[in-house]
């Protein structure tokens, strides 16, 4: 067989994703009154989504009961197979079935019914024959008819499954809006994730505390000052008063420009070269907004203070980077 040109390949992928473009795009016009009746039990239910499919639509499946889950809809994958063998055991009264099958004749999931039906769950179909014997049994049939797969030969799901992960998004953003679900709650869900790490990251989950605070007196000496920079590796330290208030900050530039012109600086006294004012945070304070504070400052330390501007800690720029936040994170 001759090898196809650059210009064939591309034109068959290009009929691919135009193929299954189509197929959301029709299923879309037939959006009704079932949606809305599926929309509404869901929000009505006071358990979980059981998600389940066979094969293909199995898979399809898996991915909409973990959109759901991640989005504020409490779901779980039901293994059709499986279920028939005792793990129908995993529905409850309270639950809300929601099932994918594009024949609806899929007979693992046929065997199901009987168990749903008796616990008087209700029933919502994803299927591709609304006439199907899944469609007759389900309380709500949402349509995914596609009138053909992307596949050249007509056998892969490729239209069906694609149209079944549509409609199952459909739902989740549509659940995800009625319900007020917002990027808070998100980033509880997510805690791992970009965004969790942007939205449940502290900065007193990240600061230096206790003796890894680089902190002098306003009396002590420039040298002093010097030995708490080098011992806590951060290239600076805090001055305080004799309150023990924060009131200022002396960093090795300081030193470096300072040395240039005073030949005893080091007999000094901090509060003599110390910067006043020094940039600070609350340890309640978002890690990403010490990010911006720093990246606004053009710093790479802030010290962590109280409300009486006790120092309670100490935060890097560094430790920030490598907890996974970027500049990325900054806004504007």
């Amino acid at each position: 067989m001759a090898q196809a040109t650059d210009t064939a390949i591309i034109a068959q992928a290009t009929a691919v994703l135009q193929s299954e473009a189509e197929a959301i795009l029709a299923m879309a016009t037939r959006l009704d009154h079932p949606f809305v009746e599926a929309i509404r039990l869901l929000l009505a239910c006071r358990g979980r989504t059981v998600v389940t499919g066979m094969g293909k639509s199995g898979l399809i499946g898996r991915k909409i009961a973990a959109t759901l889950a991640s989005t504020g809809t409490p779901a779980l994958f039901l293994h059709p197979a499986e279920g028939s063998h005792g793990d129908i055991g995993m529905l409850a009264a309270q639950d809300v079935v929601l099932a994918l099958s594009n024949s609806g004749e899929t007979w693992e999931l046929l065997t199901l019914l009987p168990s749903i039906k008796r616990l008087g769950v209700p029933l919502i179909s994803l299927v591709g024959r609304i006439h199907s014997t899944l469609a007759r049994m389900s309380d709500v049939v949402l349509d995914v008819t596609v009138n053909s797969e992307a596949c050249p030969m007509g056998l892969a799901p490729t239209r069906s499954t694609t149209a079944a992960l549509a409609m199952g998004d459909a739902l989740a953003m549509v659940l995800l809006q009625q319900r007020g679900f917002n990027r808070e709650q998100f980033a509880l869900l997510h805690p791992g994730g970009h965004l969790g790490r942007r939205l449940l990251l502290h900065v007193s989950d990240l600061m230096l505390c206790g003796d890894a605070i680089p902190l002098v007196q306003g009396t002590d000496s420039v040298q002093q000052a010097l030995w708490q920079m080098t011992s806590k590796h951060l290239g600076m330290t805090g001055v305080l008063d004799e309150s023990q208030r924060l009131v200022g900050i002396i960093t090795d530039g300081d030193i470096r420009r300072h040395l240039e012109n005073d030949n005893a600086l080091l007999c000094r006294s901090s509060s003599a070269i110390m910067t006043t004012n020094p940039k600070k945070i609350a340890g309640d304070a978002l890690a990403v907004d010490a990010l911006r504070r720093m990246e606004t400052h053009k710093i790479t330390c802030l010290f962590v203070v109280d409300d009486v501007e006790t120092v309670t800690g100490v935060i890097h720029l560094h430790t920030l980077l490598s907890a996974g936040l970027s500049d990325q994170d900054v806004p504007e």
